[in-house]
């Protein structure tokens, strides 16, 4: 899948989702939709007939309320069930630890906010959630395996090491993994953006992480 986020989506609008699908490639549209139930109903409705999504989501912070709205409008299109788009939940930004969520008045550690919002997005109805690849594991077993997790902070190995991140000061992602970590911990889709776009050869940094999600797959 293709992934656009809300800078694409408000630099070029629907337009984009239209562009993109015509090149083949199913859609991830990455809006992070958090408002009153109403405004969030009105957003799932508009997205389900943007052509070839097959992911969207909402934010869990945005409550019991909206997400069963969230989930009520992707039950109320008329599309067949076999197409309807899946809404997953982000429940906290990769971006945050520990410490950022304390700023804000999120008292425990991130795995087990992350964990509960996971459960209040599975009884509100939604499909999965987004996590970062350090509770994947956490959620399969609070949630179950049909529970998609959905995992963006995902980093590759750098410089043969094992363990060893591409993570930076000028990287703003807290809680991240490797492919095949992520993999291993049991992750449906994984998220990965700059580690491809931001790499001196592009193609090549995407054929290696190809092959290190392969290589983790075979080995179960």
């Amino acid at each position: 899948m293709f992934k656009i986020n809300i800078h694409l989506f408000t630099a070029e609008g629907p337009s984009s989702v239209s562009k993109l699908r015509q090149l083949g490639p199913d859609i991830f549209l990455d809006l992070k939709f958090h408002d009153i139930p109403n405004t969030v109903t009105g957003a799932v409705s508009a997205a389900m007939g943007l052509p070839g999504v097959r992911l969207l989501n909402v934010h869990t912070l945005g409550g019991m309320e909206m997400m069963c709205a969230a989930a009520k409008a992707r039950d109320e299109t008329s599309l067949p069930k076999s197409q309807r788009p899946k809404v997953i939940g982000v429940t906290i930004l990769t971006s945050m630890d520990d410490t950022a969520l304390r700023t804000v008045g999120i008292v425990g550690p991130a795995s087990s906010r992350v964990v509960k919002l996971a459960r209040l997005a599975q009884k509100a109805g939604l499909d999965g959630v987004v996590a970062s690849p350090q509770e994947v594991r956490a959620i399969r077993r609070a949630c179950g395996k049909d529970f998609l997790t959905v995992v963006p902070g995902v980093r590759p190995q750098v410089g043969g090491s094992p363990g060893k991140q591409s993570r930076h000061r000028s990287d703003d992602q807290a809680r991240v993994a490797t492919p095949a970590e992520a993999i291993r911990a049991g992750a449906d889709y994984l998220v990965i953006g700059r580690p491809i776009t931001g790499a001196p050869d592009p193609r090549a940094a995407a054929q290696s992480i190809l092959d290190e999600v392969s290589s983790a797959l075979s080995r179960g």
